[in-house]
C-alpha cells in the first residue's frame, strides 16, 4: 500500500510540475502575443500608402562636404524596366531560388522561413541566412526608411500581408525585379543584364541569370568585375539552391557551371563620375554597411560629410605628379605602379578630411588603398609599438641613455639598417635615426604583451601577443596596418593622448529632412599627456636633424617618423603639424624592391606639399605658428579607459604562424662584444664608406653626414 501511494504522490507531482509549465508558457504566450498586437497598432498608424505603380524613388543621393556644400550624387544611372511577359523561366527561377521560393505559397511572410533562418544563424552564432520574403523586400525597398528598427520590421511585415491582398503575385515579383539592386550604376534586371553582360533579359543563359540573382546579397562584393571568384563561387551556390529547390537538375547544375563567364568588357573600364571618387567610395561602404547600397541611388538621402575639398584636391594633385615616384610603369593588369595611398585627419576629433586611395580611380568600390591595403610599416611602427610604451610603462625620458649594441634573443639577432652600432644612444637621437637595436631592447623591456595591449587601444584591435615576436619593434606584423589606421594613431599623439575613431560622415539625413543618423565621436584617453608629448617632442627631432627631413616646413612645427621596408617595398611618412595629421603610402600593390625609395626621401617630401597646399602656406614667413607641445605641462594621470567605443575584434588569421616568444622580457642568450670599429658614438666621427657608384642616401642617415653605401649584402637592410 505504501509503495502504491509513493508511486501516486511521484506522478501527481509530475503532472504538477508539468501543469505549472504549461501555464507558464501559455502565460508567455499570451504577454508575447499582447506586446506584439500593442506594437503592431501603435506602429500601423503611420504606415505609408502602398502604390506599386507610383514607386517610392525619392531621387539621387547627394553628399556634402564639412562645409555643407555639395560635391557628389549618387544614382542610378542605367534603370531598363522590363514587362513580367518579358521575363524567361530561367530568371524568374534563379531568383526564387536565391530569394524566396516559397513566394507563391506563403502570403507575403514566411514565417517559417524566419524560424529556419534564426535557428541557422543562433547555431552558426553569426548572420547566414535572412528570412525576409521578395514582398517584404519589395516593401523595404520602396515604401520605408533604411534604418534598422523593431518599428521598421513590423511595419514591414504589415505592409507586405497588406500588399499580398491588394495586388497580384505577378506585379509584386515584377516590382522586385524592376527596382533591386545590382551594383555598377545598374537597377533592375534589365539594366543589369545589358550592363553585365551587353544582353537582353530573354537572352540570358542559365549561368549568367543565377550570377544575376546572386547579386543583390552584395553588389560590390560578388561584382564579377571587382571580384570574380567570390561572383562565381556565389553564381554555384544559386545553382545549388535551384537543384535543392526542383527548378532545375544536378546535369543542368553541372554544365551552367562549367559555362565561362563572357561579360560586357565596356561596362567594366569604369570611370567615376563624381569628384573625389576614393572619398566617395569610403562614404558610400560605410552608409551601404548600416543600410545597404541601394537606398543611396535612390532614396534622396543627405549625407553630410567630414571631407575638406581643399584638402582632398591637394593630395589627389600630389599623388597626380610623377616626379613624386620613383619611377612609373604599369602592371599586368594596367595599374599604375608603384602605387601610393594619403590620408589626412583633424586630430581633434579624427574627422576624414582626405582620403585618397590610389593614383587613378579605374573602378567604382574598387580597391581602396587608403583604407584596404594592409602593408608593413617598417620604421612608422616604432613611435606606436616601442617608444609610447617605454615613456608610459617605464617612465623614460627621451633624454634616456639605451645601449646600441649588439643582441640575441634565441634566434633573433636585430640588425641596424647599416650594420653599425653607435654605443650609448638617447631615445631621442636612436628614434630620429631610426636605430633598429634601440627599438628592440625597449619592446622587450617593456614586454611583447604590455606593448601590444597599448598598440590595440590606438585602433590596432587585431594585433595579438601570441602572434608576434620582438621583429614588431621593427614594423614586421603578420597582417600589417592600412594608412587610415597609421593617421588615426598618430592624430592620437597630436591630441594629447586621446584616441578617436576616424569618421568620415556627420550625419545622415532623409529626403523629408528626418535625421536618419547622427555621428557623436567617441573618445577615450589611451596614454598619459605627458606620453603623449614626450613623443611628439622626439617626433619633431626625427624632422629637424633625423631621416625625415624632408619634411620640414619653416616656421611651423612637424612631427613624424619615416619607414622604409626591405629595399623600399613599403615606404611611409607618417606625420602631423598643430593642425593635421597625415600618412603617406608608397609601394607596388604585389610588394617589390624600389631600390633607393625611402619613407625620408619620397614618403617625406609628398606629405609636406599636401601639408603646405593643405594649410594654404605660400609665404612661410607670413606669420609664426602655435607650437604643437603646450608651453605649460599638463597633469600626468592615467585614467581608467572606458571600454566604450572599442571596435570588435576581426577574425583569427587563418593561416599558421611560428611559435612566439613568450611574453615579458627576454634575457638575451647572447651579448656579441662589438669590435672598436664598430661602434659610432656621434655623428662627428661617422666613417665615410667609399664607392665609386652613385651617391645614395639612406634612411637614418644623420641629415648633415653624407654616407655612401656599399650596399653590401652583409648589411641588414630588411627594416629602417
Amino acid at each position: 500500500m505504501k509503495k502504491k501511494r509513493k508511486i501516486k504522490k511521484r506522478k501527481k507531482s509530475r503532472f504538477n510540475i508539468l501543469q505549472i509549465i504549461v501555464v507558464l508558457l501559455l502565460l508567455l504566450f499570451l504577454v508575447t502575443g499582447g506586446v506584439a498586437s500593442g506594437l503592431a497598432y501603435v506602429y500601423a498608424r503611420d504606415l505609408p500608402a502602398l502604390k506599386v505603380g507610383t514607386l517610392n524613388h525619392k531621387g539621387p543621393s547627394v553628399l556634402y562636404d564639412v562645409y555643407g556644400k555639395p560635391f557628389a550624387e549618387l544614382k542610378s544611372e542605367n534603370f531598363l524596366p522590363v514587362k513580367y511577359a518579358d521575363v524567361s523561366k530561367v530568371v524568374k527561377e534563379s531568383f526564387l531560388a536565391a530569394e524566396d521560393a516559397r513566394f507563391y505559397q506563403h502570403h507575403g511572410v514566411d514565417f517559417w522561413a524566419i524560424l529556419r533562418s534564426a535557428w541557422a544563424n543562433i547555431s552558426h552564432q553569426k548572420i547566414i541566412q535572412g528570412g525576409s520574403t521578395i514582398t517584404q523586400q519589395v516593401v523595404k525597398n520602396t515604401f520605408l526608411t533604411p534604418e534598422r528598427t523593431l518599428k521598421r520590421k513590423i511595419q514591414e511585415i504589415i505592409l507586405a500581408l497588406q500588399l499580398e491582398r491588394r495586388y497580384s503575385k505577378e506585379e509584386i515579383f515584377l516590382a522586385y525585379l524592376n527596382n533591386i539592386y545590382f551594383g555598377e550604376s545598374a537597377r533592375g534586371v534589365g539594366a543589369a543584364a545589358e550592363t553585365y553582360f551587353k544582353k537582353n533579359i530573354n537572352d540570358l543563359t542559365l549561368s549568367e541569370a543565377a550570377l544575376l540573382a546572386g547579386l543583390p546579397q552584395a553588389p560590390s562584393y560578388y561584382s564579377p568585375f571587382r571580384n570574380p571568384q567570390a561572383s562565381i563561387v556565389r553564381r554555384n551556390s544559386v545553382l545549388e539552391l535551384m537543384v535543392k529547390h526542383g527548378f532545375i537538375t544536378a546535369q543542368e547544375r553541372e554544365q551552367a557551371a562549367q559555362e565561362p563567364l563572357k561579360l560586357n568588357k565596356n561596362a567594366a573600364n569604369f570611370s567615376s563620375s563624381y569628384s573625389y571618387p576614393y572619398f566617395v567610395d569610403y562614404v558610400v561602404q560605410q552608409v551601404g554597411k548600416k543600410y545597404g547600397e541601394e537606398y543611396l541611388y535612390h532614396d534622396g538621402l543627405k549625407v553630410y560629410t567630414t571631407l575638406n575639398q581643399n584638402m582632398q584636391k591637394a593630395a589627389e594633385k600630389a599623388l597626380s605628379k610623377r616626379a613624386n615616384f620613383p619611377f612609373t610603369t604599369r602592371d599586368n593588369q594596367q595599374n599604375l605602379q608603384p602605387q601610393a595611398a594619403i590620408v589626412v585627419l583633424d586630430p581633434r576629433d579624427n574627422a576624414i578630411r582626405a582620403l585618397v586611395g590610389g593614383r587613378e580611380h579605374t573602378a567604382n568600390l574598387g580597391y581602396n588603398r587608403a583604407t584596404m591595403a594592409y602593408r608593413q610599416p617598417g620604421s612608422a611602427f616604432k613611435p606606436i609599438i616601442a617608444y609610447a610604451p617605454a615613456i608610459e610603462h617605464l617612465n623614460m625620458t627621451p633624454n634616456s641613455v639605451i645601449s646600441d649594441t649588439p643582441v640575441s634573443y634565441g634566434d633573433y639577432r636585430p640588425k641596424n639598417y647599416d650594420g653599425w652600432h653607435r654605443g650609448a644612444v638617447t631615445l631621442k637621437d636612436a628614434l630620429a635615426y631610426s636605430i633598429n637595436v634601440p627599438a628592440v631592447k625597449l619592446l622587450n623591456q617593456v614586454g611583447l604583451t604590455q606593448a601590444i595591449a597599448f598598440a590595440r587601444q590606438m585602433g590596432f584591435t587585431y594585433i595579438e601577443p601570441t602572434r608576434e615576436g620582438l621583429s614588431i619593434a621593427l614594423g614586421g606584423l603578420h597582417k600589417g596596418v592600412t594608412p587610415l589606421q597609421m593617421a588615426t594613431a598618430y592624430a592620437t599623439f597630436a591630441n594629447n593622448g586621446i584616441y578617436t575613431a576616424p569618421a568620415a560622415i556627420t550625419r545622415i539625413t532623409q529626403a523629408n529632412g528626418t535625421i536618419l543618423e547622427e555621428t557623436n565621436p567617441v573618445s577615450r584617453r589611451v596614454m598619459t599627456p605627458h606620453t603623449a608629448q614626450m613623443m611628439t617632442e622626439m617626433l619633431r627631432a626625427v624632422v629637424n636633424y633625423g631621416t625625415g627631413t624632408r619634411a620640414r616646413i619653416f616656421n611651423l612645427d612637424v612631427a613624424g617618423k619615416t619607414g622604409t621596408t626591405d629595399r623600399g617595398k613599403d615606404i611611409w611618412f607618417c606625420g602631423y603639424t598643430p593642425h593635421l595629421a597625415g600618412v603617406v603610402w608608397m609601394g607596388w600593390d604585389i610588394p617589390r624592391y624600389m631600390p633607393g625609395a625611402s619613407g625620408g626621401k619620397y614618403g617625406a617630401s609628398i606629405w609636406r606639399q599636401v601639408m603646405l597646399d593643405s594649410l594654404g602656406i605660400k609665404d612661410q614667413t607670413e606669420k609664426p605658428w602655435r607650437k604643437i607641445i603646450p608651453e605649460a605641462p599638463q597633469p600626468l594621470y592615467t585614467p581608467a579607459i572606458p571600454e566604450t567605443g572599442s571596435e570588435p575584434l576581426p577574425e583569427p588569421l587563418p593561416e599558421p604562424l611560428p611559435e612566439p616568444l613568450p611574453p615579458g622580457p627576454l634575457e638575451p642568450t647572447e651579448i656579441i662584444t662589438p669590435q672598436p670599429e664598430d661602434l659610432r658614438t656621434n655623428e662627428e666621427n661617422l666613417p665615410e664608406l667609399q664607392e665609386k657608384k652613385e651617391e645614395i642616401w639612406e634612411e637614418g642617415t644623420p641629415a648633415r653626414s653624407k654616407v655612401k653605401s656599399l650596399r653590401d649584402k652583409k648589411l641588414n637592410r630588411f627594416y629602417r
